[in-house]
């Protein structure tokens, strides 16, 4: 195929709501680039972008895919991104590497979840946004509706550049302000003519809006229309251009991309209007803080946005080439670990279909197989500067976590392997091993991600999973002073085991003066990795035990703060005092030093008034504002104390401090709450007690289930 360059290349992501028809659009612009002769159908099970297995199974996106057209001489390179919340990772990957996002939007339902979704990554990381009004086809589609939507959502900047004129059933003509024609399509084919007089006044109105608007977006056009009381065509593009590049202004198009009407002008106003990537403003910078020029004339600078797994390929990494050009047999550098690669072949994608070509230009989309060390939010280069990889795509924070095991503990080493390769492919997937928990906890964006996840298990693993609700990493500790001993005795012929520990353990707090009623002849402090303090105080007089033995004690005391006495959860804050023992000359070792420690410890422990703290969140929880009753009450059912509102537009931010414990599955329930539209971040506060209700019911709970093991 021809090799394109930079200024005749333009970048989209196909982004809004699920079931907007996303997918059938890029199929239609396929269809209308001549890249292929016959449209398929989601139903049909033959579009080119949803042909991963689960896609087909489930007919909706589950991934970006990566597919062009070629139209009017330009390359368009398409991704074509799911519409459901759950996968909006891949929005943050998808418009990252795009130079526009088209918005489509379902004319029969309006502004969606979805669609709010893709103006909220579009603002993060200054990305042109185009509208596109699909479905007006449909009997029940109403554009006046779905544009009032719009600017309420997303102000004044939405401006119609196309209204139907016979929408419903039977719809394929608009009026184009820009083009200021009655566009009739038929057989996939435009037709233009003059506008009817009955909207003749009405297109006059919006055009002269639409001149106006534009002009404004630099200051020579305005001079231009101020002076004539117009633009020309050249003009009028040239200030689109320049409107919708900085975000001023967002077009509102019409289309049924099922009956692939109006596709083409979409196209057609793609490449009249989106800039290529020479021209576009660098969105994406080196980590050094350096833009680059997407010059081919440049040494290679070329990041991983996206790596897959292909049955029959391997391993595939998607490349945006943000300056100079990709070869194949080129050698280049893993800016992020140094590692060197040859890129064997360069890959043109239409979803599954990949064309080999010799080379790809700065600002081009491509793909590449069998690299050796490279993984998404990578940079390959071949410039001088080696470690100046470009800036990372930050994916949206985990809200649904479970905790993961294999149901049969044959598969363990499997289940492990495949859950890390999931979280490898899917940058939105979170990981962790937790020491503490004893649990490994996969982090989601929800439900749906999850049912994904599970479907990869029972249908490509072949592995049985349990997905259960994480532990709760509850603290330990003690409100009181205690004094406890242990004697451990143990014979069994030959040299025995004696140690016996007296103690008095205290509440640690910050600041607290380091004295207790027995002399202290020794000190330590240790910092704990879960969080606060033991301070382990050596106040043994007279050589009732040796010195050499305090190590095995301080280890055995350890291990039980470790696994704590009350539930199994950390212990933390308290001050220890070894205040007398005894010792065999023959049978005491550190063995028998370390069961005394930690049996004493456990004693004094359960006499020193103990409690159970639990984690303490900062919530904040955004809404609609007319969902704010419902998710309030919600909240304090869930213990949390809401400590005030603020409100922006149509949303209302919840702030509260809730305890972990309360809020697994939460993000179903906002969901539910919210129709969708609610979000929420959760950041660590503090530790504090629990309620005397939940200790006792951990702690019957942890009883029961150390008699079902035993």
């Amino acid at each position: 195929m021809k090799i394109y360059q930079t200024k005749e290349i333009r970048n989209i992501a196909l982004v809004g709501g699920a079931k907007s028809g996303k997918t059938t659009m890029a199929e239609a612009m396929a269809f209308c680039g001549g890249l292929i002769n016959r449209r398929g159908t989601v139903d049909g099970k033959n579009t080119i972008s949803d042909y991963r297995d689960i896609e087909l199974d489930r007919r909706y996106s589950v991934e970006n895919t990566l597919m062009y057209t070629e139209f009017g001489g330009k390359k368009i390179n398409i991704l074509d991104v799911p519409g459901f919340a759950d996968y909006q990772g891949e929005v943050a990957s998808a418009m990252g590497v795009v130079e526009a996002a088209v918005v489509v939007v379902n004319a029969q339902s309006g502004v969606e979840v979805g669609t709010e979704i893709a103006n909220r990554y579009a603002a993060k990381t200054g990305t042109p946004m185009l509208f596109v009004v699909n479905h007006l086809d449909a009997e029940k589609a109403n554009f006046d509706d779905s544009v009032a939507q719009l600017h309420d959502y997303f102000g004044q900047k939405c401006t119609v550049l196309q209204f139907p004129v016979n929408q419903g059933i039977g719809f394929n003509q608009v009026v184009d302000i820009v083009a200021n024609k009655l566009l009739t399509f038929k057989d996939g084919k435009m037709e233009a003519g003059d506008i009817p007089a009955e909207y003749a006044s009405k297109a006059e109105e919006m055009r002269t809006a639409l001149v106006e608007e534009a002009a404004a977006a630099d200051e020579a056009l305005m001079d231009k229309y101020f002076e004539n009381g117009d633009l020309a065509p050249e003009e009028l593009s040239s200030a689109l251009r320049l409107s919708i590049a900085k975000r001023e202004l967002y077009p509102i198009l019409c289309t049924s991309a099922k009956e692939n009407l109006g596709v083409s002008r979409v196209l057609e106003f793609i490449n009249d209007n989106v800039p290529s990537p020479d021209e576009a403003e660098a969105k994406r910078k080196t980590k050094e803080g350096k833009t680059l020029a997407c010059s081919s004339q440049n040494p290679t600078v070329a990041f991983a946005f996206k790596s897959a797994k292909d049955r029959n390929l391997g391993e595939l990494t998607y490349l945006r080439i943000y300056d100079g050009e990709l070869a194949e047999s080129q050698d280049v550098v893993n800016a992020n670990n140094q590692s060197k690669e040859r890129v064997s072949q360069v890959l043109v994608c239409s979803g599954k279909d990949r064309q080999r070509v010799e080379k790809a230009c700065a600002g081009d989309m491509v793909c590449t197989i069998k690299l050796k060390d490279v993984k998404t939010n990578q940079t390959l280069t071949t410039a001088k500067n080696t470690n100046d990889a470009m800036e990372e795509t930050v994916y949206p924070t985990p809200v649904y976590m479970v905790a993961a095991k294999a149901s049969n503990s044959n598969d363990d080493e499997k289940v492990g392997a495949a859950l890390k390769d999931l979280a490898m492919y899917d940058k939105s997937l979170t990981l962790e091993n937790s020491r503490e928990l004893r649990q490994v906890i996969l982090g989601t964006q929800g439900e749906l991600q999850l049912n994904t996840v599970k479907w990869y298990f029972e249908n490509q693993y072949k592995l049985s999973v349990d997905f259960t609700a994480p532990n709760i990493p509850y603290r330990e500790t003690i409100t009181k002073s205690a004094e406890a001993m242990y004697r451990h005795k143990k014979q069994s012929g030959g040299s025995g085991q004696f140690g016996e520990v007296h103690m008095l353990i205290e509440p640690y707090y910050d600041g607290m003066p380091n004295q207790t009623k027995y002399p202290i002849r020794d000190t330590q402090e240790y910092p704990l990795e879960w969080g606060g303090k033991l301070v382990f105080n050596n106040c043994i007089v007279g050589g009732s035990i040796d010195a050499r033995f305090m190590p095995a004690i301080l280890k055995g005391i350890m291990e039980k703060m470790e696994q704590g006495p009350l539930t199994g959860s950390y212990a933390r804050d308290i001050v220890v005092n070894i205040f007398d023992g005894k010792m065999h000359p023959v049978d005491s070792n550190e063995t028998a030093f370390k069961i005394a420690g930690r049996t004493a410890f456990r004693e004094a422990f359960k006499q020193a008034a103990p409690k159970i703290k639990e984690h303490i969140y900062d919530v904040a929880v955004t809404v609609p504002t007319e969902s704010q009753g419902g998710v309030m009450t919600d909240l304090q059912g869930r213990r949390a104390i809401v400590m005030g509102m603020d409100a922006e537009g149509k949303y209302t931010t919840l702030k509260a401090k809730a305890p972990l414990a309360e809020m697994n599955r939460y993000s179903t329930a906002l969901s539910s709450l919210t129709s969708g539209r609610g979000t929420f971040t959760m950041t660590f506060s503090s530790y504090e007690l629990v309620p005397a209700d939940v200790q006792q019911a951990l702690l019957k709970a942890y009883e029961e289930a150390a008699a079902e093991e035993e």
